[in-house]
């Protein structure tokens, strides 16, 4: 298995190079659940910073509806499908990345199941923005609009069966038994990510 910090050393040239249509690039890294987006997005946006694009991560993830909104929509046991984000609120945040001299984000605490909001910012010193998120490369009303914003879309394709395994131990993790485990990993988060491979939009890069 290549590692991430090689994975990211590969990418960077093509990055730096990569023109751009605003004030800061703007890199999507966009996969299934469990893909390995969220450690990928940090090594690479070290390894931008380090060559002297400063560069930030900022997780699709802060955009979850509330539990008691999903619940309320009939949504909550499907938590991470397409429907279950604000996708408009994604489009305003990336619009507004492109040029805006500062930006606020929320972000998503996994351990208490919940967004903070304006708990992440990007200022003006920023160049360069990964952002990682499932639905970043997604055909499909509103999520679609954001495919024409990306300077660089990078998309991680890995093995059904891998991401399987991952989910289920995440799950585990978490503190479901593994039988719970699997089943939410199966009636879930694995029907994401095959919605995901069947909507791609193409991305600049594959790996």
């Amino acid at each position: 298995m290549t590692s991430p910090e090689k994975i990211a050393e590969s990418l960077i040239e093509e990055i730096l190079t990569a023109p751009r249509a605003g004030k800061r690039k703007l890199v999507a890294l966009a996969g299934a659940p469990a893909s390995g987006k969220t450690t990928l997005s940090y090594v690479l946006a070290d390894r931008l910073t380090q060559a002297g694009c400063k560069t930030s991560v900022v997780p699709m993830d802060g955009f979850h509806l509330d539990n008691r909104v999903l619940t309320g929509l009939g949504y909550l046991h499907r938590k991470g499908a397409p429907e279950t984000f604000d996708a408009a609120g994604v489009l305003r945040l990336i619009q507004a990345l492109s040029n805006a001299d500062r930006v606020f984000y929320p972000t998503f605490d996994r351990d208490e199941d919940f967004s903070r909001a304006g708990a992440g910012i990007v200022d003006g010193k920023c160049d360069c923005v990964v952002v990682e998120g499932n639905y970043l490369l997604f055909d499909a009303p509103v999520w679609k609009d954001l495919w024409p914003l990306w300077d660089v879309s990078i998309r991680l394709d890995v093995p059904p069966e891998t991401l399987r395994q991952r989910l289920v131990q995440r799950w585990i993790n978490f503190g479901l038994p593994r039988d719970q485990a699997e089943l939410r990993a199966m009636d879930n988060d694995m029907v994401n990510a095959q919605a995901i491979s069947d909507h791609a939009l193409p991305a600049t890069i594959t790996i």
